[in-house]
């Protein structure tokens, strides 16, 4: 079933591109039919076409499941890319050597502006349509205007000042202000709240939850005053943060809106945070409010790669005893690396040190041993071999995951959970100086990592939501953005000079590193991108670079952002 309406989607959306002005694969000239009038009956000619329709704005959304990762996550303190020769698109987001023509940056822009000009486009094919009963065109319009919210969110926390491209105007190239794209993502996500039904059966279809959940987090966002271009060109050169402001009133509506999707009651923490990820616990899984579907590679404009890329290679990163335990004495002259690594494992100590009983999200979020049912073996993860593998997102709920996750790809994507909601909620309290009131949605969450009410606050800090979010939401893509939101880019960056790998002692293989053992070619690779990340970082780094078509063409959006 899953496949035939990606099927559907496939070929209305081929008709689009008939009725169209336009229809390659970018911003620059994929703006749909420019406002002329279309006879929307020859296109869409029934309700299920219409919800077809919509669903075709997931595909370029499906593509983006593991790049947000490469920008999101390889631009923190957390994780860095060896996916390729370091002049490679992953190695060079890892680093902070980002343009305009790095493929990632190219390929999150125009996939969002893909699934903006589908939404707009379908918009425009069923408002009006005759064919289409009115709960119909209520649902798929909701859709339609969430997706389009979600998109812009994306853009503008990435980007800053973007084109608004809406169905009344889908060719605009000039940038709108920071406050006119929020806005829009606030009209759209309202609309969709309006239109969206209360329940679905599956949280691939968005509910008014969905769009109460978003709003919860672009109001937050917006909440914390987003630099603008000038504030960034201020700063575009230097090493040191911004100064943090608020606005009270979007704090105010960041509460509001969590507060709508927690007294409706239809979402909850699961008891077990290991079955967050897993097809088999899908259906008790009420903690998801949205997701992007995934049926693999054969099934999707691409597969889900979020797990892939932080999995590559879980059991060739070194050579192994006969007990499958690593081998101090046989390391590899040069060891198969995955796509993303962590950064080092200096955070999973600290995170051990400073938060003991915090055992089962450390140990879910980071894979230090690892049993291979092919092998029969455990396979450990650790210094002076090899840092702990990032096994967030690995189903686990079926036999030899470990092996099929590679290769199978289609675990959906969460895009929001209830989780964040609380956060959203907690973090928004504090910044409005309501500290105490913080600790209720903080506690549920703490509560659910500890088993217990041990470690439950009467009063919440910054410091705490910081904390709770890198330990609740590893490697879920909310680092870089996170970042931004707290200004705090350029002091998260430094402490990866805390590192142990950053030692100069690691710079080159073969010598005797600080912690008594031959240096090993993975973890002098992994010194060399510790000490770019903070050689390079720079103010600039809160946006990214306005990038090139998909053809490599200029898009003509002016000016570049600061730096680039």
């Amino acid at each position: 079933m899953k496949k035939n309406l990606l099927n559907i989607a496939f070929l209305l959306i081929t008709a689009l591109a008939f009725t169209a002005c336009n229809s390659s694969d970018d911003i620059a000239d994929n703006g749909g039919n420019g406002g002329s009038v279309i006879d929307n009956s020859n296109i869409v000619k029934n309700d299920a076409q219409a919800q077809a329709l919509v669903n075709g704005s997931y595909g370029p959304l499906q593509r983006l499941s593991s790049s947000f990762s490469f920008v999101i996550e390889t631009q923190s303190n957390k994780i860095i890319s060896f996916e390729g020769e370091d002049d490679k698109e992953g190695p060079l987001n890892s680093r902070f050597l980002q343009q305009p023509d790095t493929w990632y940056q190219i390929k999150i822009f125009n996939n969002l502006y893909l699934s903006i000009a589908n939404d707009n486009n379908a918009i425009r094919l069923i408002k009006d349509n005759a064919n289409v009963s009115d709960a119909a065109k209520n649902s798929a319009i909701g859709k339609a205007k969430l997706l389009r919210g979600l998109s812009y969110l994306y853009l503008v926390q990435l980007w800053g000042e973007v084109p608004i491209r809406t169905e009344n105007d889908s060719t605009n190239l000039s940038r709108n202000s920071i406050d006119e794209v929020y806005n829009q993502i606030i009209a759209d996500l309202t609309d969709a709240e309006n239109l969206l039904p209360e329940t679905s059966s599956t949280p691939v279809d968005p509910t008014k939850d969905a769009a109460d959940a978003l709003l919860s987090r672009a109001y937050l966002a917006w909440g914390n005053n987003p630099l603008s271009y000038s504030q960034v060109q201020a700063i575009a050169d230097q090493k040191t943060d911004p100064a943090v402001s608020y606005n009270k009133s979007r704090l105010e509506k960041a509460v509001e809106y969590a507060d709508k999707v927690i007294k409706r009651g239809h979402h909850s923490l699961l008891s077990d945070y290991t079955h967050l990820s897993g097809r088999t616990w899908e259906a008790e899984n009420q903690e998801r409010i949205l997701t992007i579907q995934h049926g693999g590679d054969a099934v999707d404009a691409q597969g889900n790669h979020q797990t892939h890329c932080g999995w590559t290679f879980p059991f060739q990163a070194y050579d192994n005893d006969a007990n499958g335990l690593p081998d101090p004495t046989k390391p590899k002259a040069d060891p198969t690396q995955n796509h993303l690594e962590t950064a080092d494992v200096t955070p999973y100590l600290n995170w051990k040190r400073d938060y003991p009983a915090d055992s089962i999200r450390r140990n879910w979020s980071y894979k230090t041993k690892i049993y291979n049912p092919e092998t029969g073996k455990y396979y450990t993860y650790l210094p002076p071999l090899y840092t702990p593998i990032i096994g967030k997102a690995v189903d686990e709920s079926w036999d030899d995951a470990v092996n099929k996750e590679i290769t199978l790809n289609d675990n959906d994507r969460i895009e929001i959970r209830y989780a964040e909601v609380l956060l959203n909620k907690a973090e928004a309290l504090v910044e409005l100086g309501r500290n105490s009131e913080a600790a209720e949605p903080f506690n549920q969450i703490q509560e659910r990592a500890y088993k217990n009410k041990d470690h439950n606050l009467t009063s919440v800090s910054l410091d705490d939501i910081k904390v709770q979010w890198d330990h609740e939401f590893t490697y879920e893509q909310k680092s870089l953005l996170n970042s931004y939101r707290w200004k705090s880019l350029i002091s998260d960056i430094k402490k990866v000079t805390t590192y142990e790998h950053y030692d100069d002692s690691y710079a080159t293989a073969g010598k005797i590193g600080r912690d008594g053992n031959t240096v090993n070619p993975f973890f002098a690779k992994v010194h060399k991108h510790l000490v770019e990340k903070w050689a390079n970082v720079r103010g600039k780094d809160y946006r990214q670079p306005i990038p090139l078509g998909l053809k490599n063409q200029d898009l003509g959006i002016a000016p570049q952002n600061p730096g680039y």
